[in-house]
């Protein structure tokens, strides 16, 4: 039997992304939190809780991209030159953030307040930057002969901009969360009354894009049995369970937060995003440039696909194994005590 080996590549991205998307999520997510923790000594719990794994969660970044590169050569070509200046305003953003989490316990005084600052800057940057990048891609790349077509700025529109607004939403309930999960005491407390209030915006903000996606991309519409004024029942049904998840993820957040559950509004939280996921995948797969270039048309040849599985199948238990490992020796609470180093 014959690996299809582009399908096998386009499945390894996905995961990629999908696992950067709900691990660094939280960790961004506290950062654009931190503005709003009650004093000095709360951040410096809230970065502890994620500073044994906030490093280990952007390995999954490296393999979307890099595997983007690699596997699909023509696709990293025509999206690269459409997302150029989002796409560097977010790396950039990630590593101012990456050293302000280490300078900040160095610092004194008034350059610990600086670090503070570029921290929570740099998450919230680094949030806005990939919203857009996840905006301009949904609204699709203008190919022309394979090459990107299109203008500088095309990525920049009130659509994008909500996307934008969504994902800020959507990581601060997934960090409020997270601090549900790890914290205690007052911090923990408060941690719920964020994740109230950032699951009230990401519902709001996750319907509106849901409504402007279809009203604004047709063939997306099209996809989920809205066409030319009329409802496919049919074709909406079997796509109906991905957002009755995002629905379910939503009810178990509040649930969870009313019962005074430490684990339930986590595991919400992520079904709102698998939802949203899915619902991306549903709304242009088998495109892998919107919706321009299938999957297929961007792979590269199979001998160097399957020569690059060779080096996957090794790379990845790895980073599985160790993620695992990682979050099951840090699991439990994070005391007041407790030290980043």
């Amino acid at each position: 039997m014959t690996l299809d080996l582009p399908l096998i590549w386009a499945g390894i991205i996905a995961v990629a992304v999908l696992m950067y998307v709900l691990l660094d999520g939280f960790d961004l997510g506290i950062g654009i939190l931190f503005p709003f923790a009650g004093s000095p000594h709360e951040r410096d719990v809230m970065m502890d809780t994620v500073a044994p794994i906030w490093d280990g969660n952007e390995t999954w970044l490296v393999l979307g991209g890099a595997g983007l590169f690699a596997a699909f050569p023509f696709a990293y070509a025509a999206i690269l030159p459409a997302l150029y200046a989002p796409i560097l305003l977010m790396l950039m953003a990630l590593i101012f953030r990456g050293v302000a989490f280490e300078f900040r316990l160095r610092g004194r005084r008034r350059g610990k307040r600086f670090w503070t600052a570029a921290f929570a800057g740099g998450s919230f940057t680094a949030t806005v930057a990939q919203g857009l990048v996840l905006g301009g891609f949904i609204q699709g790349v203008t190919l022309r002969g394979g090459q990107f077509a299109g203008g500088t700025f095309d990525w920049l529109t009130p659509y994008s901009l909500l996307v934008a607004a969504g994902l800020v939403a959507g990581y601060a309930l997934l960090g409020a969360c997270w601090l549900v999960l790890k914290t205690e005491d007052a911090l923990h407390g408060r941690a719920r009354r964020w994740a109230a209030m950032a699951a009230a915006a990401t519902a709001v903000l996750l319907a509106a894009v849901s409504l402007a996606t279809l009203l604004r991309l047709p063939r997306v519409a099209a996809r989920w049995g809205f066409e030319g004024g009329a409802v496919d029942l049919g074709r909406l049904a079997t796509l109906s369970p991905i957002p009755l998840l995002g629905l379910v993820g939503l009810g178990l957040v509040a649930l969870g937060l009313r019962r005074q559950a430490h684990r339930m509004p986590f595991v919400g939280a992520y079904l709102v995003f698998l939802s949203g996921y899915l619902g991306l995948a549903a709304g242009f797969f088998p495109n892998i440039v919107p919706y321009a270039m299938t999957f297929r048309q961007a792979a590269n040849a199979d001998n160097a696909l399957a020569l690059l599985l060779l080096g996957a199948a090794i790379l990845l238990p790895a980073i599985l194994g160790y993620t695992v490992w990682v979050y099951w020796l840090f699991r439990g609470k994070v005391g007041a005590d407790a030290g980043y180093h």
